[in-house]
């Protein structure tokens, strides 16, 4: 039996290099497609991948293809590096020059030629877009786009007059969190914030899972926190992806406690920052924002208080010009009598050179008693006066917040404002009781209605 024709391995792969040769080799292609399979060899600066096309619809791979990129090549990656803070590793889409190669011992395969880095940018920010709009679409209940402007149920929640106890979600070992602790526990006005930590990674969307349960840890917490402070210093642009995730960012619209972000960065907002109710540009902006606002509250208070003493100075100078007018009253009335009765007794004296000595010593009687009865009324009038004033003031000690607490009244509070009418207070509610020299906190386990008239006077 004859063997039939044959040809080396080697001679077939000197053809089949020769025909891709011809056919390809003086063409370059412009390629979009997903990296995976990714090795890295340092000591070559080699670059091993696999480029893959997937269906749009059930994510499957349609297409695949080895590459490699070496000498100019792995530079324009680490240029690539650069521009976009992106590194280049697996499931990133690019847009990426290519060559086709033949190689009689690793076979088929692309060499890289260059990387197109704003296309890659591009995807991002198409991303973006896209989980903007859906947290529109599919959560109409907390989230809309009016006028340019997200609107959330984060973002309409009120601060309370002051911001003492807050929850920080944040990388241990970040500067930027470090930088945001000294801030506050630094302030000009030795305001004591207390900060309760929730530690996690915040680089890299893998890890958005994990943020958002750090989140729902605070949430599930049950602490009644002034606000939660979502921290991340400074970094390339592709370092936030973390907070453009949908699912972190549709928690933060929704969330019951104000969320303060302090994210490094200075060009971009991220998904986060619009979805929460106040972004500042980085951890030491936020710090200083929750200053400011404990700052406020002091200012008015101090308005207040000087508003208070200068009413009272205004009342107790009308008081004080009430009493010398009726001084001067008194006086007026007291001289214009002397003044008729001595026109009186003028009057008399000219009829007593003719009467006998008993009429003389009757008008003298007369006289001594209109004397006493002005003495005594000049001075009755003066002692009602005083003790009109001195009533107006006993009233003001009797009305005074002081003297009612100081009889076992007390006030309530919630969340620092005054309750006037307890059928807005729920059961479950946190109530601050304040006494005449204590205050307590304490939660609302039952409420009925009360018909009692006890304490009627």
């Amino acid at each position: 039996m004859s063997n039939p024709s044959s040809i080396r391995l080697s001679e077939l792969t000197s053809r089949v290099q020769q025909v891709i040769s011809t056919a390809l080799g003086a063409v370059k292609y412009w390629v979009i497609a997903d990296v995976t399979n990714y090795t890295y060899k340092a000591e070559r600066n080699f670059h091993y991948f696999d480029l893959v096309e997937k269906d749009s619809l059930s994510a499957g791979i349609i297409a695949r293809f080895a590459a490699r990129a070496w000498g100019n090549a792995a530079l324009n990656i680490t240029n690539f590096e650069r521009a976009t803070g992106q590194a280049f590793k697996n499931d990133l889409h690019v847009l990426i020059q290519v060559e086709v190669l033949f190689n009689a011992v690793y076979g088929l395969q692309l060499n890289v030629v260059d990387i197109d880095t704003n296309f890659t940018l591009g995807h991002l920010e198409q991303q973006r877009k896209a989980t903007l709009e859906r947290l529109i679409r599919e959560n109409p209940a907390f989230i809309s786009l009016t006028d340019g402007i997200y609107q959330t149920r984060n973002s309409k929640l009120s601060f309370g007059p002051v911001i003492q106890r807050i929850a920080v979600i944040s990388s241990e070992t970040s500067a930027g969190y470090q930088d945001f602790k000294h801030t506050l526990e630094n302030n000009a006005f030795g305001y004591q914030i207390i900060i309760d930590n929730y530690f996690a990674l915040v680089q890299g969307e893998a890890n958005a899972k994990a943020f958002l349960a750090r989140l729902i840890t605070v949430f599930e917490s049950g602490i009644p926190y002034d606000a939660v402070i979502l921290i991340r210093g400074g970094g390339a642009q592709t370092d936030f992806l973390l907070f453009d995730q949908y699912e972190l960012s549709r928690a933060i619209a929704k969330f019951p406690i104000p969320v303060i972000t302090g994210i490094g960065h200075q060009k971009n907002e991220t998904i986060a920052d619009l979805m929460a109710h106040t972004s500042t540009k980085t951890p030491t902006k936020a710090a200083e924002f929750i200053i400011a606002h404990n700052r406020g509250f002091e200012e008015n208070l101090k308005a207040m208080q000087q508003t208070l003493i200068i009413k009272a100075a205004q009342l107790m100078a009308v008081h004080k010009d009430k009493l010398n007018t009726l001084n001067q009253q008194t006086i007026h009335a007291a001289k214009k009598m002397l003044n008729m009765e001595e026109h009186e007794l003028f009057s008399m004296s000219q009829s007593l050179l003719s009467q006998p000595q008993l009429i003389l010593l009757g008008k003298k009687r007369d006289l001594e008693n209109v004397k006493i009865n002005l003495g005594g009324y000049s001075k009755l009038y003066l002692q009602h006066q005083q003790r009109e004033i001195e009533h107006i003031r006993s009233l003001m000690r009797l009305m005074s917040p002081e003297n009612i607490l100081s009889k076992g009244f007390a006030l309530l509070k919630v969340n620092g404002e005054i309750i006037k009418d307890m059928s807005r207070v729920e059961t479950g509610t946190i109530i601050e009781v304040v006494l005449a020299d204590t205050e307590i906190e304490t939660k609302v386990l039952n409420k009925k209605n009360r018909h009692g008239k006890e304490y009627e006077l």
